[in-house]
């Protein structure tokens, strides 16, 4: 299935490839990888989970965060002009998670945007992953997420 067919069929739809909100690219390919930079949560230029969690952002807000830097990062893959279907598949994802002192369930908010990377790619979305704890992130986020993909070589 593409990935056009399963986002459709999830009722979702990549945004505009995202601005960097520095001096970097948000994304590069070299060889058959893509390594996709930090990804916050922003839908139509807005954060939709912000502050620590679990006391300012509950678990499920910052999961749909997470799944929202899945579609952020898709976007930004896609801006380098590679076909989303030419994906081989995810190699690494590293989720960061502004964390109350003490909050210790950072896996189950990077579930958000690993489940969401299966629902889309079949068992080519499975991958290795960090989950971290910080105490702040870039604009308030609740949440950000980087991304290593594998591309199929062009034909």
């Amino acid at each position: 299935m593409s990935i056009r067919n399963a986002l459709s069929r999830l009722g979702l739809e990549l945004p505009p490839a995202p601005e960097p909100a520095g001096s970097y690219v948000p994304a590069k390919r070299v060889g058959d990888l893509v390594f996709v930079a930090g990804q916050l949560p922003m839908r139509e230029g807005k954060l939709i989970a912000t502050g620590k969690v679990p006391s300012a952002c509950s678990i499920e807000q910052a999961q749909e965060g997470a799944r929202q830097c899945v579609l952020n990062a898709l976007a930004a893959v896609k801006s380098l002009d590679v076909n989303l279907d030419r994906l081989a598949g995810v190699v690494r994802v590293g989720v960061f998670v502004c964390s109350e002192d003490g909050f210790t369930e950072q896996p189950k908010v990077a579930n958000g945007a690993s489940d969401l990377l299966v629902e889309l790619l079949g068992p080519t979305g499975q991958h290795v992953r960090a989950a971290v704890g910080t105490n702040v992130l870039p604009l308030g986020a609740a949440v950000e997420v980087e991304f290593v993909f594998a591309v199929m070589a062009d034909p």
